[in-house]
């Protein structure tokens, strides 16, 4: 299933990136009477320049970066390595995030069908992965040096922001009847949603279990490392090319996404070094 992932999103992403028939920009006033202008170019030709960017920036980074990784990982996997089985539930996390994005925030275009079984592989792979583990002796999977106090407070801190700053961001339309900034021509605000109903419960939570050396936050901590450091990496490239594609972001987005990106990655280096070699797997178990 993870190969099938691979494969699949490897076209998807391939697609994104080099289609280029120019269809043509159009302007036309959303239902909020925001004047919205579209791509115009490619697969994304119907999406805004802000999303597209994005789309654009996903692809990239899933081509030369979470592709690669998730067949490592699977190879590895299969051959028995437990690190390698840790790396793979996280990676599994990234793509599912990713392509549930494209299934309900991305307008329709001829790749939805591909997007829609790529949803579907990640999330039951992930499940089946996830089941896999034994609870009971997974905190022996890990070195005692871990760094428990800080890979927790970490994870806690990262989920108070992110939920602090989409609350922000959501709070001055609760009570009114304008429209959050970054809505545009699309119906809800997908990104903002998925984090605040999966990822910010799943990092804080994860951290606290963590804090308190229970089984599931270790579990938990490895997919919050790996999708922490392959999505946010994604999230600069995002952030990147909307800028150079004239898109307006917040300051704020602009310094704490890098910066948390580079906690990503540290945190992402201690996590794999703090991991054992065991080979232990039960592969009929996955």
């Amino acid at each position: 299933m993870s190969l099938l992932i691979a494969s699949l999103s490897l076209i998807v992403s391939l697609i994104g990136l080099f289609s280029s028939k120019e269809v043509g920009a159009m302007l036309f006033t959303s239902i909020y009477g925001e004047i919205i202008e579209t791509y115009g170019i490619g697969i994304y030709f119907r999406d805004s320049v802000s999303v597209a960017a994005q789309g654009l920036a996903s692809d990239l980074i899933t081509l030369i970066l979470a592709v690669p990784l998730l067949i490592t990982s699977s190879i590895y996997t299969y051959k028995g390595s437990r690190k390698s089985t840790f790396v793979l539930l996280g990676t599994l996390g990234y793509f599912l995030y990713t392509y549930m994005s494209y299934v309900f925030l991305w307008m329709y275009n001829p790749l939805f069908i591909l997007y829609v079984v790529l949803m579907s592989l990640s999330l039951f792979s992930f499940i089946l992965l996830m089941m896999s583990f034994n609870l009971e002796t997974i905190e022996k999977q890990f070195s005692p040096k871990l760094p428990v106090r800080f890979l927790g407070i970490y994870q806690i801190a990262i989920g108070a922001f992110i939920a602090l700053l989409w609350l922000g961001k959501l709070a001055p339309t609760i009570f009114d009847q304008a429209a959050p900034v970054g809505l545009e021509h699309y119906t809800t605000l997908v990104i903002q949603g998925m984090d605040l109903g999966f990822v910010v419960p799943v990092a804080i939570l994860s951290g606290i279990l963590l804090l308190k050396r229970r089984p599931m936050g270790y579990l938990l901590t490895s997919v919050v490392a790996v999708k922490g450091f392959t999505m946010l990496l994604a999230i600069s490239a995002m952030i990147v090319n909307q800028m150079i594609n004239g898109v307006s972001v917040s300051t704020v987005e602009v310094v704490m996404f890098p910066v948390f990106n580079l906690f990503a990655i540290y945190v992402f280096i201690v996590f794999l070094r703090n991991l054992t070699k065991q080979k232990d797997i039960e592969l009929s178990n996955i």
